[in-house]
């Protein structure tokens, strides 16, 4: 396979690493060569927190080039147009959950927040495939990473990685009640 570049954006507390680690280990249980990085510097104190996922033949480094990603995964409003800025290249994939938690700068007013108009108007002049997810009725924002990840398996967003694929690599990740709300969150959002 021709090599493909993830990169996941997010807020500390969002679930990027989790999210990261069921990509990498769906794309090892579809037997893909598959190398992936972390940043947690600011997790804890509600900071950008980002994940390299490199899928293909000959990859050697998890690191992607600015401007290289084929996917950008965002938790965040922000973070979704801050990592289409830096890291997709013309004619990607772009997918965010359309949450907002105020970066440090909007907090302290020193930018504006950023509405999804702004964000279609970027895609667009890149010609980027942009995919929204919200869910009026998620009770627990720790889930937005399931939502989507229903929504990238929906829409087979990563070549050669299927529905078992992720729901296996879930399944190795979590146990008993959190498994059951992630999977149930994860067929409903796949099936609808």
């Amino acid at each position: 396979m021709k090599a493909f570049n993830i990169y996941l954006i997010g807020v500390g507390g969002q679930g990027i690493g989790l999210l990261s680690e069921v990509v990498i280990r769906a794309a090892d249980k579809s037997n893909l060569n598959v190398r992936g990085v972390d940043t947690h510097g600011l997790a804890q104190r509600g900071g950008t927190v980002s994940s390299n996922i490199r899928i293909g033949d000959n990859i050697n480094s998890p690191l992607i080039m600015k401007g290289k990603a084929d996917l950008v995964i965002a938790l965040e409003r922000h973070e979704a147009l801050r990592g289409m800025n830096e890291y997709s290249k013309d004619s990607s994939t772009v997918i965010y959950y359309d949450a907002v938690w105020q970066p440090l700068d909007v907090r302290l007013r020193r930018a504006k927040e950023i509405d999804n108009e702004i964000i279609q108007k970027v895609a667009k002049n890149r010609n980027i495939n942009l995919i929204r997810v919200f869910l009026n009725d998620l009770k627990d924002a720790r889930m937005q990473n399931m939502a989507v990840l229903a929504t990238m398996a929906k829409y087979k967003l990563i070549p050669q990685i299927n529905k078992t694929h992720y729901l296996e690599a879930i399944n190795d990740l979590l146990s008993g009640d959190v498994l059951k709300k992630n999977i149930k969150l994860f067929e409903r959002v796949y099936n609808n």
